[in-house]
């Protein structure tokens, strides 16, 4: 079961900045990767960081939601300090940014 999973998010796009190659993106919210765990891109698991209103290096923190792309090989955890039930509407506002872009279920607990 990954949500409700306690990891560490490395925080390599901070709230505020633009992505590296859509530079019309900006991040509203900390966007990173949880090391040793390997996401559907054979990259490290790519985790958006809810609730936490400063720019940050690293957080800890519980998975509270997937979003699982259906037109892409990645999902995306939806990490948050302290675990909390989210709804879909709260995810799709705080990650609508990027995940517009992308055809998605958003899985719960």
């Amino acid at each position: 079961m990954i949500i409700g999973l306690h990891v560490q998010v490395t925080v390599n796009r901070p709230l505020g900045s633009t992505h590296p190659e859509h530079h019309t993106i900006q991040y509203p919210l900390n966007y990173g990767y949880v090391a040793g765990v390997i996401g559907g891109d054979g990259e490290p698991q790519d985790a958006y960081v809810l609730d936490v209103a400063t720019p940050v290096r690293q957080q800890t923190g519980y998975v509270v939601a997937i979003i699982h792309r259906r037109d892409d090989n990645e999902t995306k955890w939806v990490v948050a300090p302290k675990f909390r039930f989210v709804t879909e509407a709260e995810v799709r506002k705080a990650t609508n940014f990027q995940e517009k872009y992308f055809q998605d279920d958003i899985w719960l607990l």
